[in-house]
């Protein structure tokens, strides 16, 4: 729901990080597999450029310049897959091609998938007479990882968990996506599809199920297969609420809200009671600024189907609007109620996330660790762990938790939040190592608008601090072109900022803290921006409320704040 985990969960984020195989072949034509040899030609080419490069930017930038090309130009070869599929002859097609193509498809994936973290790997170990070459493969490598998911066609919090089916489909129990294994759950509906091709229920939960796929795996190619499934599902019955709602679901991870407001009303005015519809609408309310009709929503997704999903999001609303204590009650209630290992997982790491922003530390490391016995895999818990310990203190325990989420999956929180670590060590060979982090997330960037998905708030965010400014600035008025949210506001007060531009930010940094959501970065930002603009003495209240809520809520702005409170004494 928020950028407090992944930016946008628009599901009932339950179940443990699926295994690579997950990513097998959806049921659809075969003409995929013809670009499996391009792929691997791709690999190879970008290992040669990158044993190849000079270490120099420009190689970087070039690396970073064609994963967005490699990605937009397999894009539309998983659109084509999709194409007249929709009659019975071509889905007897791809019924009886689906049994030859999964094997392979499978293998190509864990093969993709394998190439991302070793890419990431190599990065992290590489020397510094070579990083930049290094850095170049990474870079071309996350490109094919990512880009590879659409060529085989397999297959809110903030950020997760695994997904719930509010309806059921045919044939296919919605509690396979509720048990845990979604890898599964994805072969289960897969088998089912290949002899039932027109089941539109089984089709809307695999939609459903890759767009957790994305979410779990940080791997935004997932994205136009989850369209494709849920357009076989709309074709095949059209106005079928799990369809609908599962493409609110898809548009709001692709933070598309405006779309996911429209499909989820759609979806409602289908079924009012579709729980994964009530839960997507209150996200797109959320991410919208409608924090008013946000909290009418949530009351009504609350009376209709109570439950971890809307109970979350109703803690969440409260929060934003600066009633710590309801949202910690609320969140408290719905892990006691929690019966499944990943709404243990999902609940535990939001209180934890919570407790952290409160700065109550040990409290956080509390609930992390409950979540980390549900599932010792569980991403946001690691990294919300790993930020904790760095908070206290513990920069080594930090640094290394942290590593293991980015190795993983190079998303861009965590990417930054490695990159400010390694700066905040400051040991030899840290500068470059942190700059390698911000480099991979103009990659991800990169990559995730050919998927679709719009990833302004991502840029403006990162480029701010660490890289360019006037790209964030763009990239942040373009955010708030869209959306009035608090996180929007502080984005291009904050960019507004590091352009110079400190008068014209100062409304939105206000802006941002007006809703009485406790959020010390955005405290810390309006403070350095009233002191720019002369307000010396409600810029010092501000930073030093900033400390005071959460002392350690950022390795690098913390100390700053500190400095500069120091420096008027």
């Amino acid at each position: 729901m928020s950028p407090r985990t992944n930016d946008s969960a628009p599901e009932s984020e339950r179940g443990s990080e699926p295994a690579d195989r997950a990513a097998e072949a959806m049921p659809e034509e075969s003409p995929a597999l013809a670009t499996e040899g391009g792929t691997g030609s791709e690999a190879e080419a970008s290992g040669s450029a990158a044993s190849e490069a000079e270490a120099t930017t420009e190689a970087t930038d070039k690396a970073a310049g064609e994963a967005e090309a490699t990605a937009k130009s397999t894009a539309p070869a998983a659109d084509r897959t999709a194409t007249g599929a929709g009659d019975e002859a071509t889905d007897k097609a791809a019924a009886e091609t689906g049994d030859e193509m999964t094997d392979t498809a499978a293998e190509v994936t864990d093969d993709v998938a394998d190439e991302r973290v070793a890419a990431v790997r190599r990065l992290s170990a590489s020397g510094r007479r070579r990083h930049l070459a290094q850095l170049a493969f990474c870079a071309s490598a996350l490109a094919i990882a990512l880009t590879a998911g659409a060529i085989v066609i397999g297959a809110v919090r903030d950020d997760g968990g695994a997904a719930t089916v509010a309806s059921a489909p045919v044939g296919v129990s919605p509690q396979l996506l509720a048990g845990g294994d979604l890898d599964a759950s994805i072969t289960s509906l897969q088998d089912h599809l290949r002899s039932q091709p027109k089941d539109f229920g089984s089709w809307s939960t695999l939609g459903l199920a890759y767009i957790e796929q994305a979410r779990t795996k940080g791997d935004p190619s997932r994205y136009p297969q989850a369209e494709q499934a849920l357009g076989r599902s709309l074709k095949l019955r059209p106005d079928n609420d799990p369809a609908l709602a599962g493409r609110a679901a898809l548009a709001a991870a692709r933070h598309d809200f405006t779309d996911a407001l429209k499909y989820a009303d759609q979806a409602l005015k289908q079924n009012p009671y579709s729980e994964r519809a009530l839960a997507s609408r209150i996200d797109a309310l959320v991410e919208l600024g409608r924090y008013e009709d946000a909290s009418k929503a949530a009351d009504t997704a609350d009376s209709r189907r109570p439950g971890v999903p809307v109970f979350t999001r109703y803690a969440y609303v409260k929060e934003l609007r600066g009633d710590v204590k309801t949202a910690r009650r609320v969140l408290e209630q719905a892990l006691d109620t929690s019966t499944t290992r990943g709404d243990v997982t999902y609940v535990a790491t939001a209180l934890g996330q919570l407790a952290w922003n409160q700065g109550e530390y040990d409290s956080a490391l509390t609930y992390y660790a409950r979540a980390l016995a549900a599932d010792d895999t569980y991403l946001p818990a690691l990294e919300g762990r790993a930020r904790t310990q760095a908070a206290q203190g513990d920069r080594a325990a930090a640094i290394s938790g942290m590593e293991q989420v980015v190795e993983r999956y190079p998303l861009p929180q965590p990417l930054v939040e490695l990159g400010e670590l390694y700066e905040a060590r400051g040991k030899e060979g840290d500068a470059q190592k942190a700059r390698d982090q911000y480099t991979l997330v103009d990659a991800w960037v990169s990559l995730a608008r050919a998927n679709g998905v719009n990833a302004d708030l991502d840029t403006a965010l990162a480029a701010a601090d660490h890289g360019d400014k006037e790209a964030a600035l763009k990239a942040a008025r373009a955010e708030w072109a869209r959306r009035h949210t608090v996180h929007t506001a502080d984005a291009l007060a904050w960019a507004l900022h590091v352009n110079g531009r400190d008068e014209e930010a100062l409304p939105y940094a206000r802006e941002a803290t007006a809703t009485g959501y406790r959020n010390a970065s955005f405290l810390y930002h309006r403070g350095m921006i009233e002191r720019a603009t002369g307000h010396q003495n409600a810029g010092d209240a501000s930073l030093k409320s900033a400390l005071d809520l959460n002392p350690g809520f950022s390795p690098l702005g913390a100390t700053t704040a500190r400095k500069a409170l120091e420096a008027d004494k």
